[in-house]
Order: C-alpha cells, then sequence, then structure tokens
C-alpha cells in the first residue's frame, strides 16, 4: 500500500512538472499572436517585416525567426514594435512567425 502511495505521488508530480506556461499552447491546435517588444518610437509604422520557421514532427526545425531577418525582409532601420505568431496542429507541423513594424 505504502509502495502505490509513493508511486501515485511520484507520477503526479511527473506529469505536473514543467506543464506551466507563459504562453497559450493548444494541446490539438495553435494559432495565436502575441507582443514581444515595444520601442519608444512613433507608433506609426509605414513598413512592416516577418521571418520565419518551420517545425516538422517537433523533431526538425529550420529557419530564421530573428528580428535582424525581420528587419532585413522588411527594409526597416527603426523599429516600432514587435510581435510574434505560433500555428502548430498536433505538435506535427509548426510554423513560427516574427513580425516586425517600423520604419
Amino acid at each position: 500500500m505504502k509502495r502505490t502511495k509513493v508511486a501515485f505521488v511520484l507520477s503526479a508530480a511527473a506529469m505536473l512538472a514543467g506543464c506551466a506556461s507563459p504562453y497559450p499552447v493548444g494541446g490539438v491546435f495553435t494559432d495565436m499572436k502575441l507582443p514581444v517588444a515595444v520601442t519608444s518610437n512613433s507608433g506609426k509604422a509605414s513598413k512592416v517585416g516577418t521571418a520565419e520557421c518551420t517545425s516538422v514532427l517537433s523533431i526538425i526545425a529550420t529557419g530564421d525567426c530573428s528580428v535582424n531577418a525581420a528587419k532585413k525582409n522588411g527594409g526597416i532601420t527603426k523599429v516600432d514594435h514587435v510581435d510574434w505568431s505560433a500555428r502548430n496542429v498536433l505538435g506535427l507541423f509548426g510554423n513560427y512567425k516574427i513580425i516586425v513594424y517600423g520604419d
């Protein structure tokens, strides 16, 4: 009986450990857009640049999702704010995008 209780407590602890996330995560499907950073610039960005990464089977991930890549793709030199979006289906296929707004 004592071993059963210990096994139950350890199992519960293992299942709950690390399950908290600062971001909303859908176990089956995730499609969200979240803020990353804001600067003290005007707030009237005239350009948008994006950079993307992809993930397949949660085994292979590739791409350049850096702010610098998004700035380069949008021809931005002065950043106003940065957002990111994520779309993931069952952890099998994921698309992640950084979106930089600026001038």
